[in-house]
């Protein structure tokens, strides 16, 4: 697997290197010093996931995984940071970021790479015990305004609550197929990306 690692920190930048190589399924190749550096080395590298620091000079983290995102949808960004700033971990969930960690949690990088790299959403567990009271719910959204019917609706709050396909199957009595067909039309009417991005729309709007 192949890491795009960005950091403005050398001597972290090298010490996630020495972390990450330490198990031989993983190798560093290529390493930045600030966004512009990762949204530069993300087009050249194509890397499996791109681990960025979040407060970096010139263009920091966030805004980096958002030029990303808009290019490349498919990208797999794990974001690591010493600061466990509220504002950050809710614009890293609207933008589509699969992970975020914070630095001194270093027994979970590796764990947290190859989860990510699986195409699982990450969240290390004093950013996770945050998320709920940051998606406080704002105002009532009227779903059937955008063609969203009973049993598309009774999809997203399975989605929101962490249900797998298969497990939403089970519980609605549909095949995953349809499960997929369906939660597919609720993205693009919504005009959402994945699910992560849907389960945010959810608890901010209820």
């Amino acid at each position: 697997m192949n890491i795009l690692v960005v950091d403005d920190d050398m001597l972290v930048s090298n010490a996630l290197k020495t972390i990450l190589e330490s198990d031989d399924a993983l190798h560093v190749t290529g390493s930045g010093e600030d966004g512009e550096d990762a949204v530069r080395l993300y087009s050249e590298l194509k890397p499996d996931v791109l681990l960025m620091d979040i407060r970096m000079k010139n263009l920091n983290g966030l805004e980096a995984s958002r030029r990303i995102l808009a290019a490349y949808p498919e990208a797999r960004i794990l974001l690591l940071t010493t600061f466990s700033d509220d504002e950050y971990i809710v614009k890293a969930l609207k933008y589509g970021v699969k992970g975020y960690l914070l630095k001194q949690d270093y027994n979970s990088i590796i764990p947290a790479v190859k989860a990510v790299y699986m195409g699982q959403t990450v969240f290390g567990t004093e950013i996770i015990s945050k998320i709920p009271d940051l998606l406080q719910p704002k105002n009532g959204f009227d779903y059937a305004s955008y063609d969203i019917g009973e049993k598309e609706y009774m999809l997203i709050t399975l989605v929101a609550d962490g249900y797998s396909n298969r497990e939403i199957a089970e519980k609605m009595y549909l095949s995953e197929g349809t499960v997929r067909n369906y939660l597919s039309n609720i993205l693009e009417k919504l005009e959402l990306r994945d699910r992560t991005q849907l389960a945010v729309f959810y608890y901010q709007h209820l």
